[in-house]
């Protein structure tokens, strides 16, 4: 895994699968999207894109960010946006992305991270060690996992 900071060619990419998977339904312009990808283009921890890539394809993303839900400000920071393209999905890509970005944010010395996840995809993050806090907030579970 490495940064999108480490290989802004993959941005385009970035915010062409997460405007498609999340926002384009939602009315959102693709411009924005890549406004906040834009965003993980610092040095900081947070926010902060991975990117897991096959040579120079691209493969899959994941982010961390301030704040992923705004039912539950209190919660903070999120590991969101996670897609795998769906010819490399179920190949472990996904997990290793998420494990990737909770190292890198309990390197930075952050104790919990928080994500939200449909009823369905749930038992995909707890069996990467999540544990589920609260469910059915906007339709969405939340989970979080410590250091």
């Amino acid at each position: 895994m490495t940064t999108l900071a480490e290989q802004p060619h993959f941005r385009e990419a970035v915010s062409d699968r997460i405007w498609k998977a999340w926002w384009r339904d939602e009315g959102h312009a693709l411009a924005e999207i890549d406004d906040r990808v834009g965003q993980s283009l610092g040095a900081g921890p947070i926010p902060c894109a991975l990117i897991a890539a096959s040579g120079e394809r691209f493969v899959g993303t994941v982010s961390l960010i301030e704040s992923d839900m705004d039912e539950r400000p209190q919660y903070s920071p999120w590991i969101a946006a996670l897609w795998v393209d769906p010819e490399h999905r179920r190949q472990g890509i996904g997990a290793a992305l998420v494990k990737a970005a909770a190292t890198r944010a309990f390197e930075a010395g952050i104790g919990m991270l928080y994500l939200c996840a449909t009823p369905d995809k749930a038992p995909f993050y707890m069996s990467l060690g999540w544990r589920q806090i609260e469910e059915n907030v906007a339709g969405l579970n939340v989970l979080s996992l410590s250091r």
